[in-house]
């Protein structure tokens, strides 16, 4: 495999990564006021996310610094496109950061309300604003970047409320349950629309139509579907961690459908290979991922075996 391939690869994943762990973060945030009826009910909400949300920007970070050093083109192309959707979601990612960290230290009632709007606008202008700019460069115009941004919002949602069913007992699961039934009405139907559309953007100029021109990206658009249909049945039949695995797998088959339609064209007229960094900077950049990778993983994945219990209201 060439080195621009490789990290076109590994800027997928990075991104993928981003989309899965950040995902149910944006759904949580967005949730907090269906969720929670009191202070206690709040603190067990964003106690599901409380020690592994900053950890998940990480991806995010990485993901774009990848882009930055391995195509340094593509980089500079996405962020001038859309420099002021982007400026909306660091935006947000400010505003939801100061409320998840200032709320715990603020004494008055309406001081932790200010700081509950922050993280839920915070969280839903990333959520709405990352499917709309993906949208719009699949496909450009205002209704794909419409289609794209409530897919991704929806679809976060479902994400987060499944995980809040996942992490906590009591009527705050009960809630994060039926939470999930009602948004998967809206991500279902979205999804419909918008995942067959991936690969039929990555089919643009093809010799063949349909499934013949690009089949693996239709075989991951179906299955990432399929995996919200059977995320929203396995929250009826009550069974919370094959729910959130489903929502994850359908987040992660979207992903690769995605980046599968960007290949060999992340931004019209600007090839993979156009985009790369020459290559002496892509081996040095391999042999630091190389190292530095496992790192992350292997912390990230004790953050959460360490946390993995469930919380009740009330839990420090």
């Amino acid at each position: 495999m060439e080195l621009p391939t490789f990290w076109f690869v590994v800027v997928a994943f990075l991104w993928t990564g981003y989309f899965v762990l950040e995902g149910f973060d944006f759904g949580v945030g967005l949730l907090l006021p269906v969720l929670s009826r009191d202070e206690a009910e709040r603190g067990q909400v964003l106690g599901t996310i409380g020690p592994v949300w900053d950890g998940n920007e990480v991806w995010l970070i990485t993901a774009v610094g990848a882009m930055f050093a391995a195509f340094p083109a593509w980089y500079a192309g996405l962020l001038s496109a859309f420099y002021l959707p982007l400026v909306l979601v660091l935006a947000g990612l400010i505003v939801r950061g100061v409320g998840l960290e200032w709320r715990g230290k603020v004494r008055h009632a309406s001081d932790r309300a200010w700081c509950d709007l922050g993280i839920m606008v915070g969280s839903g202008l990333p959520a709405f604003v990352w499917g709309a700019v993906f949208a719009d460069v699949l496909y450009g115009g205002a209704v794909a970047a419409l289609v794209g941004g409530v897919f991704s919002l929806a679809l976060f949602a479902l994400h987060g409320a499944v995980f809040v069913a996942l992490k906590t007992s009591g009527p705050v699961r009960g809630r994060a349950r039926r939470t999930a039934m009602i948004t998967s009405l809206v991500a279902l139907p979205t999804a419909v629309v918008a995942l067959p559309g991936i690969p039929a953007a990555g089919a643009k100029g093809a010799a063949a139509t349909g499934w013949a021109a690009s089949p693996w990206l239709w075989a991951c658009a179906l299955a990432a579907t399929a995996a919200l249909a059977a995320a929203t049945a396995l929250t009826w039949r009550n069974r919370d961690g094959w729910a959130f695995t489903a929502t994850a797998s359908s987040i992660v088959l979207g992903a690769a459908a995605l980046f599968g339609a960007l290949w060999p064209a992340p931004l019209p007229g600007l090839t993979v290979a156009e985009a790369a960094s020459g290559p002496y900077t892509l081996g040095m950049l391999t042999w630091i991922g190389l190292i530095a990778l496992p790192f992350v993983l292997g912390y990230q994945t004790w953050t959460y075996w360490v946390f993995r219990r469930r919380l009740t209201a009330g839990t420090p």
